[in-house]
Order: C-alpha cells, then sequence, then structure tokens
C-alpha cells in the first residue's frame, strides 16, 4: 500500500518534514544575502524600496510555485502514488494516443534532461548547504572564515562515508531536529518583525509587482538569486511515494510555509534597521550567544537537506536504470521498512567527489549560487511542462483552464530561467554542462541498448522454433536430473547460454525455466500479479517460459520470486533449492556498422563497464550460478 493511501498520521506528517523540506526549509540561510550580496555581477542596491520588493517577491514565489504548481496541482498527479519527474516519463507513455505520441516522445526526452538536471542539483546541494550553514562561523568570529572550507569538505566526507549503513536509524531523529529547526527560525523571524513590523505589507502582492515593474532592470536580475528560496521544490513532489500528499501539504502548509515566511520578513526587517545586516541577515537574527548553537543547528538541518538530495539521486539513478536509461546498477536497500531507502554506491563516489570538487573550487556559497537557480528553475520549468500535459491527458478540466494556467505558470518560471542565464558565464553552465552529460549518457545507453537487443535477437533465434527442435530430435541432448534457471530478455528469442549448452555440451535438465524480467511502468507489482507462465507449446517437456513482472522500485531478487510457482503450472515439482542458474555474458566491441557515431558508441562501451553484476544484482546463488560469454558489435 502506498503512502498516499494510508491516510495522515503524526507520524507520517514528522516522517515528511525530515526528508522533504530538508532543502526548502535552509533556504533561509542563504538567499536574502546573496540577492543583496555586492559582488554579485549585478548587484541589488539595498533600499527600503527594494528590501520590501525582494521580500514580496520571494513570498509570492514561493507561492506559485512551490503551493499552487507542487502542492496543489502537480501533486494530483502521480503513477500508482509515487511522483517526480521519472513518474511523469511513465504516465506520459501511458497516456499518449496514437495521436500525441511523437509530443510525448518529445516531453519524455525534455523529463529525462529534467532528471538530468537533477543530478546536478544533487551534487550541488550538499555542497551550498553545508558551506552556507558552515560560513556561519564567521558571523560568530570572523577569524574563522579560513576554516570554513575544511570544515565543509569533512562534514561531507563523513555525510557520505556512512551512506552504506542507510538513513533508517538517523531518519528517527531526522523529523525532530526539522521541527526543532522550523521552530527556531520561525521564532526567531518574529523577533527580528518587531524591530521593523512595517516589514509586514510586503505579503502583499502590490509589492512584487511594483518591485518587477517599477524596477526591471533590478528586479529582472535578482530573480536569480530569489529563485534559491523555492530549492527543493521538486522533493516535495518526488518522495510524494513515501510519505502521501496530505502530509506533506500539511506539513509544508502548518510549519515550513510560515517558518520560512516569517524568517524572511524578520531577516528583511533587519536589513531595514541597519543595512550593514545584509552581510549575514540570517544569522545576524539572533544575540551574538545564540549564534554558535545556530550554527551548529543549521549544519544538522543542511546534512539533512543533503541526505534528502542524494537518497533522491539514488531513486533517481536506480528508476533510470529499471527503464533502460542506464545500466544496471547495485542497489543496497538499507530499510526493512522504507523501500524507498537505497544505497548505490556507484552514484554515491560519483557524488563525493563531485561535491568536494565544488567545494573547492567555488568556496563560498554565493559562488555556488549562480550555479544553483539554473539547476532548480531548469528542472522546475521542465516539470510545469511534463504536469500541464498529463492534465490535459488525465483530468476533464476544460481546456482553457489548463491552458491559461499553464501558460501564466510557465511565464513565471521561463522568466526565472532567463535571469539564471544572465548568469552563465558566472556558474550556471555548471550544472547545464551536467545535465548535458548525464543526458548524453542515457540517451546513448537507451539507444545502444537497443542496438544489442536487436543483435541479440538475431543470434539467438526463435526460442520456439529451438524448443520444437528439442523435441522433434532428442539425440540433441542428454537428460540430467535437477532444475536450471536461463536469464533471457524475452519469450521470442532462445537465451544464448541454454543455445551454448546444448550446442556445445549436448545437455539439458529434467526442468528448464527460461525468465525474462519485465520491468513495469508502475513503482510496485503486488505478489500475486509477479508471474505469468507460458508452457512455450507443450505440457510435458519440461521446458517453460517464466515472466517476472517488477516495478521499478522493486527489488528483484529472482529466487525469492521463483518460490511463488505454483508446481502444477510448471510441469512437476521444482527443487528451486538445487537449481542452476545460466547467465549470458556479452564482450561489446566497436564494429563498423553505421547505428551510432563513433564517439557514442565508445561512450555506450565505457558505460558497459559500471554494469553490475547480474547475479549479485538478481541475488542468485554464488555456487549455483554459471557465465556463458559471447560477444556483440555494436
Amino acid at each position: 500500500m502506498s503512502a498516499r493511501q494510508q491516510g495522515l498520521s503524526a507520524g507520517m506528517i514528522i516522517g515528511a518534514l525530515g526528508v522533504v523540506f530538508g532543502d526548502i526549509g535552509t533556504s533561509p540561510i542563504y538567499t536574502l544575502q546573496t540577492v543583496f550580496n555586492p559582488e554579485d555581477p549585478h548587484p541589488v542596491p539595498v533600499s527600503d524600496a527594494n528590501v520590501y520588493g525582494v521580500i514580496s517577491t520571494i513570498f509570492w514565489s514561493v507561492m506559485i510555485i512551490v503551493t499552487v504548481t507542487y502542492i496543489l496541482i502537480a501533486m494530483r498527479l502521480d503513477n500508482d502514488g509515487e511522483g517526480g519527474i521519472m513518474a511523469l516519463i511513465t504516465l506520459l507513455r501511458r497516456r499518449a494516443g496514437a495521436q500525441g505520441r511523437k509530443t510525448a516522445l518529445f516531453l519524455a526526452a525534455l523529463g529525462i534532461f529534467g532528471a538530468s538536471l537533477f543530478f546536478g542539483d544533487s551534487m550541488i546541494t550538499p555542497a551550498i548547504s553545508v558551506l552556507s550553514a558552515v560560513e556561519g562561523l564567521k558571523i560568530v568570529e570572523p577569524s574563522l572564515g579560513e576554516l570554513v572550507v575544511p570544515i565543509t569538505a569533512v562534514i561531507i566526507i563523513a555525510l557520505f562515508l556512512v551512506q552504506r549503513r542507510g538513513t533508517e536509524a538517523v531518519g528517527r531523529i531526522f523529523g525532530p531536529i526539522m521541527i526543532l529547526w522550523f521552530v527556531t527560525i520561525g521564532g526567531f523571524g518574529i523577533a527580528g518583525i518587531t524591530r521593523h513590523p512595517a516589514i509586514l505589507k510586503a505579503l502583499s502582492p502590490t509589492y512584487a509587482v511594483e518591485f518587477l515593474a517599477g524596477h526591471f532592470g533590478i528586479a529582472f536580475f535578482s530573480l536569480a538569486a530569489i529563485v534559491l528560496s523555492v530549492t527543493g521544490a521538486e522533493a516535495l513532489y518526488a518522495d510524494m511515494g513515501h510519505f502521501g500528499r496530505r502530509a506533506i501539504a500539511a506539513g509544508w502548509l502548518w510549519l515550513v510555509l510560515p517558518a520560512c515566511t516569517l524568517s524572511y520578513l524578520g531577516q528583511g526587517a533587519l536589513v531595514l534597521d541597519d543595512p550593514a545586516n545584509v552581510a549575514g541577515p540570517f544569522f545576524l537574527l539572533v544575540p551574538s550567544w545564540l549564534r554558535l548553537p545556530l550554527v551548529l543547528l543549521a549544519t544538522a538541518a543542511t546534512v539533512i537537506a543533503a541526505q534528502a538530495v542524494i537518497t533522491g539521486a539514488y531513486s533517481v539513478a536506480a528508476q533510470a536504470a529499471q527503464l533502460g536509461y542506464l545500466p544496471r546498477l547495485r542497489v543496497a536497500h538499507t530499510s526493512a521498512q522504507q523501500i524507498g531507502q537505497i544505497y548505490v554506491p556507484w552514484i554515491n563516489w560519483l557524488l563525493l567527489v563531485s561535491v568536494l570538487t565544488l567545494v573547492f573550487a567555488f568556496r563560498s556559497s554565493a559562488a555556488l549560487a549562480y550555479a544553483y537557480g539554473m539547476a532548480v528553475t531548469g528542472t522546475i520549468t521542465i516539470a510545469t511542462l511534463m504536469v500541464f500535459y498529463v492534465a490535459r491527458k488525465t483530468w476533464s478540466t476544460p481546456p482553457w483552464i489548463l491552458y491559461t494556467g499553464a501558460t501564466l505558470l510557465l511565464a513565471f518560471d521561463l522568466l526565472f530561467v532567463a535571469a539564471n542565464l544572465t548568469k552563465l558565464i558566472h556558474g550556471a553552465w555548471l550544472p547545464l554542462l551536467i545535465a548535458l552529460t548525464a543526458f548524453t549518457v542515457m540517451t546513448t545507453w537507451q539507444k545502444g541498448r537497443a542496438i544489442v537487443t536487436a543483435q541479440r535477437q538475431r543470434e539467438e533465434g526463435s526460442l520456439r522454433e529451438f524448443v520444437d527442435r528439442l523435441r522433434t530430435d532428442p539425440s540433441l541432448t542428454r537428460m540430467v536430473p535437477g532444475t536450471s534457471v536461463f536469464l533471457n530478455r524475452g519469450k521470442e528469442t532462445t537465451p544464448l547460454a541454454m543455445r551454448a549448452n546444448v550446442e556445445h555440451n549436448h545437455v539439458r535438465h529434467v526442468h528448464v525455466l527460461i525468465l525474462s524480467i519485465e520491468t513495469l511502468p508502475v513503482p510496485r507489482v503486488p505478489d500475486e500479479e509477479r508471474i505469468t507462465i507460458d508452457e512455450l507449446g507443450y505440457a510435458d517437456d519440461g521446458i517453460v517460459h517464466v515472466t517476472m513482472n517488477y516495478g521499478y522500485m522493486d527489488t528483484q531478487n529472482l529466487p525469492a520470486a521463483l518460490r511463488l510457482l505454483d508446481p502444477a503450472r510448471t510441469e512437476g515439482e521444482l527443487q528451486l533449492g538445487q537449481a542452476s542458474y545460466f547467465l549470458s555474458k556479452i564482450e561489446l566491441r566497436r564494429g563498423d556498422a553505421p547505428t551510432m557515431a563513433a564517439w557514442r558508441k565508445r561512450l555506450f562501451i565505457a558505460t558497459s563497464f559500471i554494469t553490475a553484476d547480474a547475479a549479485e544484482h538478481f541475488s542468485l546463488p554464488r555456487d549455483r550460478t554459471v557465465i556463458m560469454g559471447s560477444h556483440i558489435d555494436v
């Protein structure tokens, strides 16, 4: 049962607070400071009018993007309870008719680019979040400024080193820590407002409109920093399957939104009181004797924010592999209760190297902010476009209402994208480069995989013809007792390992299972729908084809799934405890056929080296697994 179906509970809301809101909940640390950063290539002058305008624009940006786009609209579209860009891609595939197939394919490709941008986000978020918190040391004691980067690096290394242990135990304290965090920043925000209560007028949209319309030359460039207030919005949608829409909406509306709003208002009041406070308005909100404890709490909150996006990167990579956009990756499930808590070693070490590189290259949260905004705005814009397309295919809402809403929200999103493009040479190129790299890898793997599959089908030959041949000519093989399981891509062709076993060894087991894995465009498949059996035309030859149906978030444990088989449908009792598993290992070589550009062939072959071991991936017993090799030219 998905979280969406479980109803609303205090535990689910607390859990959502600890995982979903870590990123967006720590945005007040650096957003306002970045907007008024004097070193920005397009600085925003500190004046009363600009402070009112910026605070109002921040508030209404959060309301439009997070509350309206994600909470009210996007989260009403789910794929069996799951959300996020990968879920939208599967919904596109499912809902697109014949007439809209080209549009759906284009949007699916755009969605893959959005997922690629998320990989850039998952590299930048830990760096900017932890840096921004540790930078509070400079407010406590300026002489500690030189320690910011080394301390950040140590925290990040420790964070990635403990990933393999999972977040189940730590997750129990994430919610209470984030509740303390939101209560703290909201409380200090109220204290700041008391210094200059007139800042409450910034809640009126008229100040945002006046700022954007009356000072567009300044306001436009400020949007590149204002967008930092909505970082983590995609996490609300992506984690919907873990906690449910109601729990996330309740946490957002009743605690996170009010706390963040109060913090921004308090910081604005502080700057109005003394423009010099713009150097660090978040930490300057508190008395000097409380700043060090706040730095420690902020560091804990940003580690949680980083943890959430790292876990998100694991999920996106695992789902992409399930859908055929990446090679099969080794995925370790770290929780017996939460299937979404996974650990992907290859992604973990890639992120560690990338995050440390960003920390040492940029050295400050302000410098990274230019890069951060581009990843966020790109992901939000793509998600908005896909959401409205799926909504058009799903809901009965009059088209003119959807088109009007889509036009207004996309225009708002594109304004942020345009503002961030002005920072292209100042760091905004980084997430675009990461996204283009990831997009190229994923689309190349998808295309190369299709080429290899077609070549394998030609070499493997028809499975039914092969079974017919074994039946009509028993002299081809001799029977040996036991059960053999051959993994194959489908039931149309013969497993290469099976063909080699018959043609070279001239043996076959009494019971032969040809096993195919089908990854369906749904998160999970119940056990009663797990297995489909085909006797391949004969009910007495001991050869059957078994299709194992999995969702893209299921653990593919084949021995466990095989225990669900009914002996009456498998032509006899199977000795699965002693069964032998046969795998076909394919060696890829660059051929001369014009299937892909030469550089893409090299990229495809290089990417294949990160493929996880099949026996480990499918939980096959090592002592009963036989690997038989062959080669294919790409």
